[in-house]
């Protein structure tokens, strides 16, 4: 393990305030604890340890196994990275074994030449003629001896000739040794006289050779398989040229190799799913039969498995590219990932085969299709945008079941169940949805080229796009202004409430149903959920590159609350603001009523009554649309409420004219005031959607107006009714404007609004 991996370990396994300085020390400090010669690993896991929780435990055990598949996948990628060199090195010790073993055959023939020769001279000179009898006789049978020897030489090296030409090779192998063996014995004897002793050697060697040539040349013979190519591989090794007879292996699997790829082209004319995955088959089948037959031959020699390894990792990167230039890069072009995804689905199957080998050749198969792949994400992204629009332009913002038959239904559903699980969504939102779930399909197998990012990332920025389009309809939307007279997209304007709030049907279901369960395959676990689980195999980068699910989703959520603010805005603004920019939420309304003679009929200001109908009217279409979703339609009524109350609250002109204006706010004004913020608090209670912040905010609004009454000299406690009285009136309200009843006739007599209040009651009650 490297530095780097101490220092990630050092840093994950540190709690609380030892995490804190050691993130202050430098690499080097942080380092001299694993460089000790004293380092215990098991005493420093146990000062660590000692104080932590179960959860922080198991936390740090789920750190160090992803520190511990981070320090493989880097391994990995160096060995990767420097294995060029090794394997040139490896060839480079392989020539130079082979030029040191002719070296050594080089001089063991000068040797026995100079030998030779010596043995003539002795003999010229013993043949001077001073010996006696008994001498010449001893000579002349040896003469005898080597005579016979030399015609048994010959009739040994006519033997060999003969078996070579009928390519014998198992007798001729068996004959070479037997002669080599003879030649070794006859150098400490007077068998054979030095001149056939040195024809024997060298025929022997030259005859060595020529069997060798005939091996090669058997061993490239296309028709060569099988058992003959198997015994023609080890006679060569066994003549001692190991390493040619291992690069012949290979040629050999490399010719047949491409006669069977040029085979299967004449038979197709396109490069088809079918057709790429009996490519892929020739292929990696070849590569299998090529890493059996050189470990039956060669065993586990590291010379022969480094060349072994070069030459799978070359026949691969040939296929890839081939692969690349005939069949991503179309897909590439069309911005269609079905087809590129399932060749690459094929080729990966057939590859991972070859693990089992020791031979991992996925990361050379797809390390040429992550750009090209890229490439064509980018294009199905733009073409899933550039649909989207133009079906926007035409989208009559009506929420329909998809047509029976447009996705798969479940065998074992009846068609009702199935047509009512299936979303209510516009004609464009339907589209957008089918075509981004393909697009998530398509690449859920391409995770292995780590496709996943940014396939998310660009399903986030189309639905960001979508949801734009979606704000566009709204009438009056800021960002149509902005887009017109520009570049901008048309989009068919929501004229309707029905429409508008079909618009945020779309964005939600979209959102927090349709997207996710599409993405499921693709998104990690939520980290809450991954302390307990082993992390999948090839994993450990993934927190860095892809969002976990809850991030995802909230990601999604943001754009659909950009929808639904814009979607409180314009409504808001249309109560707060005539057509002609009039302002009807202003202090004249509260500040005016002190100015007259008679006590007003104590009821809600009409803006207020406006505001609650519209809610009203709102809630009673959500509830249709978002069936199953009923929080969604809650948080819309509780922030457009909130939108209003808000906007009086930050209103500067309205608050200047009530705590500074001209004219103080009297008894009437206030109690008009309290009332309308009681109503609020009332209906919203009612509907189930009021806020803390909504009630806070009320609540700051009515202790500011009571302040700014308190400061203008009269006592607003001496002229605000009791609680019971607002809430009545608003209680009344909201039954007169629901039409769930009336005032009636009831006489004008009674002044307090105590008693007012409580004759409508009555009155009420009567009808």
């Amino acid at each position: 393990m490297d530095a780097s991996f101490f220092a990630r370990e050092s840093f994950s396994s540190s709690i609380g305030d030892s995490a804190e300085l050691e993130s202050n020390l430098t690499l080097k400090d942080r380092l001299k604890t694993f460089k000790s010669s004293k380092f215990d690993p098991n005493s420093y896991l146990t000062s660590k340890c000692q104080n932590m929780t179960e959860k922080e435990i198991k936390h740090l055990c789920w750190n160090l196994v992803e520190l511990k598949n981070s320090s493989a996948e880097e391994m990995r990628k160096s060995v990767y990275a420097n294995y060029g060199a090794f394997i040139r090195t490896s060839k480079e010790i392989t020539v130079l074994e082979g030029e040191l073993l002719s070296m050594r055959n080089y001089l063991s023939t000068q040797a026995a030449l100079v030998h030779s020769l010596a043995e003539d001279i002795r003999i010229d000179t013993v043949s001077n003629g001073a010996e006696d009898s008994a001498e010449e006789d001893i000579f002349i049978v040896e003469n005898k001896e080597h005579s016979k020897t030399e015609n048994w030489l010959v009739d040994f090296l006519d033997t060999l000739e003969v078996l070579l030409a009928e390519k014998r090779v198992s007798e001729a192998m068996t004959a070479l040794d037997e002669g080599e063996r003879l030649a070794e014995e006859a150098n400490g004897s007077k068998k054979f006289s030095p001149g056939a002793l040195l024809r024997l050697k060298n025929t022997i060697a030259g005859l060595r050779q020529k069997l060798a040539d005939q091996l090669a040349d058997t061993i490239c013979e296309p028709s060569t398989c099988g058992g003959e190519l198997h015994a023609a591989v080890l006679a060569l090794k066994d003549l001692g040229d190991g390493p040619h007879a291992h690069t012949l292996l290979l040629k050999s699997h490399q010719q047949k190799l491409q006669c069977g790829m040029q085979s299967l082209r004449l038979s197709n004319t396109s490069f088809g799913a079918t057709f790429i995955a009996a490519l892929s088959q020739i292929v990696f089948s070849t590569i299998a039969k090529a890493s059996s037959d050189s470990l039956a031959v060669f065993g586990e020699e590291p010379a022969c498995s480094s060349e072994l390894v070069t030459w799978s990792v070359k026949q691969t990167e040939v296929f890839s590219l081939l692969l690349k230039r005939h069949v991503l890069a179309a897909s590439a072009a069309s911005g269609s990932l079905r087809v590129a995804s399932e060749c690459i689905q094929i080729c990966l199957t057939h590859c991972s085969l070859l693990e089992a080998r020791g031979l991992a050749l996925s990361p050379v198969l797809l390390r040429p299709f992550r750009h090209t792949l890229e490439e064509a994400l980018r294009t199905n992204l733009k073409r899933i945008e550039r649909t989207c629009a133009a079906l926007a332009a035409a989208d009559d913002w009506v929420l329909t079941h998809p047509p029976i038959g447009s996705r798969p239904l479940s065998s074992t559903a009846s068609l009702s169940n199935s047509i009512v699980s299936q979303p209510k969504l516009s004609s464009s939102a339907r589209r957008f949805s089918s075509m981004v779930q393909e697009f998530l399909e398509d690449v859920a197998p391409l995770e292995s080229l780590q496709l996943d990012g940014p396939a998310l990332e660009g399903a986030l920025e189309v639905f960001n796009s979508y949801v734009s389009l979606l704000i566009n309809a709204l009438p009056g939307s800021m960002e149509q202004e902005e887009n017109e007279g520009s570049s901008g997209k048309v989009v068919r304007v929501a004229e309707t409430e029905a429409q508008q709030i079909a618009l945020l049907a779309n964005a939600s279901l979209l959102a927090d149903d349709v997207l996710p369960r599409a993405a499921v395959k693709l998104l990690p676990l939520s980290q809450s959920n991954r302390v307990d689980a082993t992390p999948k195999r090839g994993s450990s980068d993934r927190p860095s590159r892809v969002p976990d699910q809850r991030e995802w989703k909230r990601r999604l959520q943001r754009s659909v609350d950009r929808l639904r603010d814009s979607f409180c805005r314009h409504h808001a603004l249309e109560l707060i603001f005539t057509d002609d920019g009039y302002i009807r939420l202003n202090a004249q309304i509260y500040l005016s009523m002190d100015g007259n003679t008679q006590e007003p009929e104590w009821f809600p200001s009409s803006i207020f009554q406006e505001l609650f109908l519209k809610l009203t009217q709102i809630a009673s279409i959500a509830t249709d649309m978002f069936v199953g979703r009923e929080r969604f339609a809650t948080i819309l009524l509780m922030r457009l409420t909130e939108t209003v109350i808000l906007w009086l609250s930050e209103d500067q002109t309205f608050w200047e004219e009530i705590e500074e204006g001209p004219k103080p706010l009297g008894a009437l004004g206030i109690q008009q005031f309290y009332l309308d913020m009681e109503f609020v608090m009332v209906f919203a209670s009612q509907g189930r959607y009021l806020s803390r912040n909504l009630q806070q905010v009320i609540k700051n609004i009515i202790e500011r107006a009571i302040e700014a009454v308190s400061n203008s000299g009269l006592d607003p406690y001496s002229v605000l009714p009791e609680d019971d009285w607002f809430a009545e009136v608003a209680q009344i309200a909201i039954k007169m404007l629901t039409g769930k009843g009336n005032f009636g006739n009831v006489d004008r007599e009674v002044t307090s609004p105590t008693a007012s209040v409580m004759s409508s009651v009555v009155s009420h009650g009567s009808n």
